[in-house]
Parts: C-alpha cells; sequence; structure tokens
C-alpha cells in the first residue's frame, strides 16, 4: 500500500544549491496544464535518476493514484475501477501533451461517490449495532477487492463503522462502571444507551471529517495530490509542495512549530507519535509518549471528539494543531492497549529545543561527556551563528573544561538535515581529509573535505545510532567508521537513505506568471558515498556492536519505502585511518560479550518482538466480549515489560559546570529539561554500554585536559 511517509524533518538530506535547467518556455492559460508541463520538465531534466515515462510508468501511476483517493476502499466500486482501467496504460501519453483526463475522470467519480458515502454511513449509523455476533473486521485492505454493487459497499462501511464504534462502546461502558465504583447509589446507564452514545459518537466524528475536510477541498487540493503521486514514481523522496504545503514547510524550515510539539506519522489507519519535541507542550505534560496511536481529538470550544482513525496525516493535524494557548484533548491508545484522555496546552515550540545539548557523568574514577544532537540543523540565512557544527564545537569546549576523558555522541533518532553542517561536524573529530562523496546524473563526483587542521576532540569516541538515524546522521557515522575515529553502537544497519534532495521552486521557472502560486518540488539531484566508496542508500550504516531497540523488528527503513534508487558503489577516496587507538578491535569484542549476556537488552527485543506483533495483527473481533478479553490479554502481556522503564543504570548525570551557571539565572524551564533528560539518560543501557566502551577504550593520542574535577 503506498502511503506518505515523509515527515520533512526527521527523512530529508537538505542541500542548498540553485538549480539550473535547460532553457524552456512555459505557457498554458489552464494552470492545472502549465503544471503538468513544468513538473515534468523539471523531473526529467533535473532528477539524479528519472525512470522513463512509459507503460509500465503509467500502470503504476495508476494503481497508485487510485490507491491515493481510495485506500480502504469504501468509495469506488468494481465498475468504477474498470472505467479508470481505460487510461492504465495512456496516463504517460497525456503527461507528454499536459493532457489531464485521467485526473478529471477518477476525480469526477470520487466527488459522486463522496456524497453517496454521506447518505450510506448516516443510514448504517441510525441502526444498533449488535456486538453479541461473532463477525471480525480486518484492516489489510490490499486483501479485498472494491464492492461490487451498492449491498457490498453498505456491508463495507457497516464494518468499518462498527469497528471504529465499539472502542466508543468499550470507553462509555469503562465510564459508567468506574461512576459505579465510585458512587453505589449511581444508576448505570443499560447496554442499549451506551450503545446508542457509541453510534452517535462516531456520526458526529464523521459528520465533522466530512464537513470539516472533505467538503472543503477544492479541485485544486485533489489535483495536488495528483501532482505529487506523479512525482514520487521517481522515488520515496522526490515530492511536490503545493502552495499551502510550501508555506508549511517554509514554517518547519525556520524553526518555529506551533501546536502540541509532537511529530506524527501514519501508520495504517492510525495517527502515531514518533518523536516528542524537547521542551514542547506534550513532552512538558509527560503524558504523551511515543508509539502512542491518536485515537480522537476535542478541541476545547467543543462538546464531542473527532474520529481521526482513517483520516490522512495532513488532514489529522488541522485537528491536532492550533493557536498557542488554546486547549485540545487527545484521546490515545498506549502501545500495551490500554485508552487514555490526555489534555495539551498548544504552544510555540522554538528551535532551541532541538539544539544539541550535552552532559556530564562520573564512572568510578573517569568523567565521560554525553551530547544529543536531535538534528543537524542550519539557518541558511544565518549559517554562521546557527549550525549543528557550531553549537557541538561549543558543548565539547564546555566538556572538555570539566574534564572529560571520552565523549558520547547520540544520533539515535536524528533524521539528518544540512550537508554542509554534517561535512564541517565530522572535522571536529579528525585532522582533516574527505567526509564524503557526491555524485549527480553524468558528472564527476565530488569530494567534500574538512580542511581544518584543528581537532576539537582527539579522545575516545562511540556513537550512538538507530533505525531512525538517516542521511547526515549517516554520513557522519560512515565517516567516523571508515576512519576508525569512533566505535558505532545501535541497530544492525541505520535507516539507509544516502540521496541528496533540493527544493525548488517553480515559480522561478516562469516569467511574468499570470497563473498563481505553483508552488514547489523537492527533487532528488545527487546520491552520497562513503570515502571508501559504498553507499549507505537501503544498506544504511551497519553498527559495529549491534544491539536490539525499540524498532529492530519494524520496517521503518529506505529498503522498505516504494520507489528506492538502487544501491551502489563508487571508487573510494584517499584517506588515512586513525591511528590513535590501542584497542580498537579488541574494545569492541568486549563489548559484544557484554551485550550478548546483557538481560535489559534480551527484555527490549522480546518486547520488540511483541510489539511487532501487535503491529502485524489485522483482524479484529467485533463481538464485545472478544474484543473485550483482547484488550485485557494485551494489557496483561504488556506488564513483563514494565522492568524496561523500572531499569537504572545508578549512574549520575548532570550538566556541565558552563550550563550550571545558565541554569541558576534562567526564568524558563530549561532545569526541568536538564533534570527530564538525565533521568532518561541514567535509565538508558545503550548510553550505559557507550560508557564501558569509552571506558575500555585507550588511546595514545594526547588528551588536552582544561580540568580533572567537574566543577561544582
Amino acid at each position: 500500500m503506498k502511503r506518505n511517509y515523509k515527515v520533512l524533518s526527521l527523512l530529508l538530506l537538505l542541500a542548498f544549491a540553485s538549480c539550473s535547467f535547460t532553457s524552456n518556455k512555459f505557457s498554458n492559460p489552464d494552470k492545472d496544464k502549465l503544471l503538468i508541463q513544468i513538473i515534468t520538465f523539471v523531473i526529467e531534466q533535473g532528477h539524479f535518476d528519472p525512470i522513463a515515462m512509459d507503460d509500465a510508468f503509467s500502470e503504476e501511476l495508476f494503481s497508485d493514484f487510485v490507491e491515493v483517493m481510495d485506500p480502504v476502499k469504501r468509495y469506488f466500486y468494481q465498475s468504477d475501477y474498470k472505467d479508470f482501467e481505460k487510461y492504465k496504460l495512456t496516463i504517460d501519453d497525456q503527461l507528454k501533451i499536459t493532457d489531464i483526463t485521467f485526473f478529471n475522470v477518477v476525480h469526477e467519480r470520487f466527488v459522486k461517490r463522496i456524497e453517496e458515502s454521506k447518505e450510506l454511513y448516516k443510514a448504517i449509523l441510525a441502526e444498533p449495532f449488535d456486538y453479541t455476533i461473532d463477525e471480525t473486521f480486518d484492516t489489510d485492505y490490499d486483501k479485498i477487492a472494491f464492492p461490487k454493487n451498492k449491498k457490498e459497499m453498505k456491508e463495507r462501511w457497516r464494518k468499518q463503522l462498527k469497528f471504529s464504534t465499539i472502542s466508543n462502546y468499550d470507553d462509555l461502558y469503562e465510564d459508567e462502571k468506574r461512576a459505579k465504583e465510585k458512587n453505589p447509589n449511581y444508576v448505570m446507564k443499560s447496554e442499549k444507551e451506551i450503545e446508542k452514545e457509541a453510534r452517535e459518537a462516531t456520526l458526529r466524528s464523521l459528520d465533522i471529517y466530512f464537513q470539516d475536510y472533505i467538503d472543503d477541498q477544492r479541485r485544486e487540493d485533489w489535483f495536488a495530490v495528483y501532482v505529487n503521486t506523479i512525482v514520487e514514481e521517481f522515488d520515496p523522496h522526490t515530492y511536490y509542495l503545493a502552495p499551502k504545503g510550501k508555506e508549511d514547510f517554509d514554517t518547519r524550515m525556520s524553526g518555529k512549530l506551533e501546536g502540541i510539539g509532537a511529530r506524527l506519522q501514519k501508520r495504517m489507519d492510525y495517527i502515531k507519535v514518533v518523536e516528542l519535541i524537547s521542551g514542547g507542550p506534550a513532552w512538558r505534560g509527560n503524558e504523551l509518549e511515543v508509539e502512542d496511536l491518536i485515537l480522537k481529538v476535542k478541541q476545547e470550544d467543543e462538546e464531542f471528539p473527532v474520529d481521526i482513525v482513517g483520516m490522512r496525516i495532513n488532514d489529522a493535524i488541522k485537528y491536532i494543531k492550533g493557536p498557542k494557548g488554546t486547549k485540545v484533548t487527545l484521546t490515545v491508545k498506549k502501545v500495551d492497549g490500554t485508552v487514555k484522555d490526555i489534555t495539551i496546552t498548544r504552544d510555540v515550540v522554538e528551535v532551541f529545543d532541538t539544539y544539541a545539548k550535552s552532559s556530564v557523568v562520573k564512572k568510578d574514577d573517569k568523567i565521560f561527556g554525553v551530547i544529543n544532537l536531535p538534528a543537524f540543523y542550519a539557518d541558511f540565512n544565518d549559517y554562521k551563528n546557527i549550525n549543528a557544527a557550531k553549537d557541538v564545537k561549543k558543548e565539547i569546549e564546555r566538556l572538555k573544561e570539566d574534564g572529560i576523558e571520552g565523549l558520547v555522541l547520540d544520533l539515535r533518532n536524528n533524521g539528518g538535515g544540512s550537508l554542509p553542517t554534517v561535512v564541517e561536524m565530522a572535522g571536529l573529530f579528525i585532522k582533516d581529509g574527505p567526509i564524503v562523496q557526491v555524485r549527480s546524473t553524468d558528472t564527476p563526483k565530488e569530494v567534500l573535505k574538512d580542511r581544518d587542521k584543528s581537532i576539537a576532540w582527539d579522545g575516545p569516541l562511540v556513537i550512538l545510532v538507530n533505525e531512525i538515524s538517516a542521511s547526515a546522521s549517516e554520513i557522519l557515522a560512515a565517516a567516523m567508521q571508515d576512519y576508525k575515529r569512533a566505535i558505532i553502537i545501535g541497530s544492525k544497519q541505520t535507516y539507509g537513505k544516502g540521496t541528496v534532495q533540493n527544493v525548488i521552486d517553480l515559480n522561478n521557472m516562469l516569467r511574468n506568471n499570470t497563473s498563481g502560486d505553483m508552488g514547489a518540488l523537492a527533487l532528488t539531484r545527487q546520491k552520497y558515498y562513503r570515502i571508501n566508496g559504498g553507499s549507505v542508500q537501503l544498506e544504511g550504516v551497519k553498527s559495529d556492536i549491534k544491539v536490539p531497540g525499540r524498532f529492530s523488528f519494524i520496517d521503518v527503513g529506505e529498503k522498505d519505502k516504494e520507489n528506492p534508487l538502487p544501491y551502489d558503489e563508487i571508487d573510494e577516496a584517499q584517506f588515512t585511518v586513525w591511528e590513535y587507538y590501542f584497542d580498537y578491535d579488541a574494545t569492541i569484542q568486549k563489548s559484544q560479550k557484554r551485550m550478548s549476556n546483557n538481560e535489559q537488552l534480551k527484555l527490549i527485543e522480546e518486547n520488540a518482538k511483541w510489539v511487532k506483533t501487535k503491529i502485524d495483527e489485522t483482524v479484529y473481533s467485533l463481538n464485545y466480549n472478544k474484543y473485550k478479553a483482547q484488550l485485557k490479554a494485551n494489557e496483561i502481556e504488556s506488564k513483563k515489560y514494565d522492568a524496561i522503564s523500572d531499569y537504572d543504570t545508578n549512574l549520575t548525570f548532570d550538566s556541565s559546570s558552563y550550563e550550571k551557571e545558565l541554569i541558576a539565572k534562567d526564568t524558563t524551564d530549561l532545569k526541568e529539561k536538564r533534570k527530564r533528560w538525565h533521568q532518561s539518560l541514567s535509565k538508558d543501557v545503550y548510553i550505559e554500554e557507550a560508557l564501558n566502551v569509552l571506558d575500555d577504550l585507550k588511546t595514545a593520542y594526547p588528551i588536552k585536559k582544561v580540568a580533572s574535577t567537574v566543577k561544582n
């Protein structure tokens, strides 16, 4: 199933450079056709590896666009699909002459079916559901065909609506039980009354969804979906930004997000929390967690929540985000199956909260430093002052003042960012030399080098990664691994994104534009390679010390996406391996032995396998007793993994002396942020092992100590 996996700040490696194309004159009074003309030209001229727009392309585009418009197969009939199939092998020919007949036919039929669906779901929800019947609902829509007739369509909707409503029924029933336990005199509502209220809640959610989103979409919005489907055929990271999408992208790049401070991703029918932004409202509330599934959203001025299960990610975000100071209540489903309401006051989340941060820790008689880097950020309007390399260098200098003897650089969940920044940052750890090789189509490779002979940190270095560490993170980890400068601890492999994108303003392609804003295109222009000649594309960076994690059995990498570019290799660059470790290989072997016997890691791996089984479950009982029994079973089974969060390394982490001075003067919540971070570090088995490795790693390079003890 084709899904939009793009979380811009997580998965993009951005290279901001001018893009030149062969001159061409674009003119068409029809804005849609003009956009097709520009898009196809830019893709063919500028993409790193453009595919042929032929019958095979047409067939794939046909399937993907129909799926994007009706992913759960509850709008179109088999007869509609047959009508669309007339264009299956001719869409490529249409695009070449800026013909948009295929889009028009699908869109017009879609609009018609939407109106029919409104009547259908209202009629179904007017009748009671019988939760004593033994029947199931399968959420794997790839297995099912489009309905043949109205009878099959009604049955499709009935099961989907019953599936959506059964959780409402359970919530209401549990509320009644709690009210009775609290007050023995309370008269519980009957099952009939609860069932009716549950259906009414589903009806309200659907009414709001259709009225606020579907009916609000204009033809141009659906056409943008079509254009995006076209360009996604070339690779997972080439995509179209409609004018509104471009505006959102610019906002993200400016470093300010207004909302709850969480990054979300679509997983099947669900909206999943994939990251909490440090310092943001959700992070401060300490209730919402990564892997939570958001089921419903309620605004502070509304009586009833909106069910967002089945919504597209952008639609759901419209309900979740909002102006600073307003409250939103999220109904979330935890990994263990429990459901909880969480109220969050929205706020403006500054980029400051995602900047590099450091901590010191004393282990036996040694002092080590930890630097956490969430992203390779950079402000290209003020690069000299705002970029991750500059900040990491500052943190290193502060840690050195406190006498650290080893450094951990934590790149877990770091999805990348600026290419110039990662090259500059790698130079902090070596004297000079190549960092990464970049190649464009039909042009010689370019070797990006560190030319600054100074070294910010010459002592033992460990880099932590996981399956979400992508692009710029992979460049740094790969370079340090090739130089044998650092030991990499983490997942079997990192994300595997070895491509570079440019964001191209399509309005710059026109002279005297009278058609309005044309949006932008994120276009894959280059591939990057390790200095040893290998690519990280699909393969990622393989850790020196492999440890299981929460994503170990989940399909999250580039190789799991549609239309990824292939792996390849080029000639290696000339570089000199770091020669100052006495026992690099022996240290790796000692760590591997420790990790193989670590009970905490065994439990984490077992939990990761269990979570994968929950994700893979697609068939759900619509019999309430069986549904409830499964919920309880999940809750009981999940309790065995509570020990994961109870783990304690018995290490104490603290702020650097420099930061302590800041905290003493600080009037914001910096002290609380660091307190929470230090607590999480003290429970982190991966950090613990990274420190063990630093303790084992002997270096012959002279570490320049500024101080030998941590300042108070």
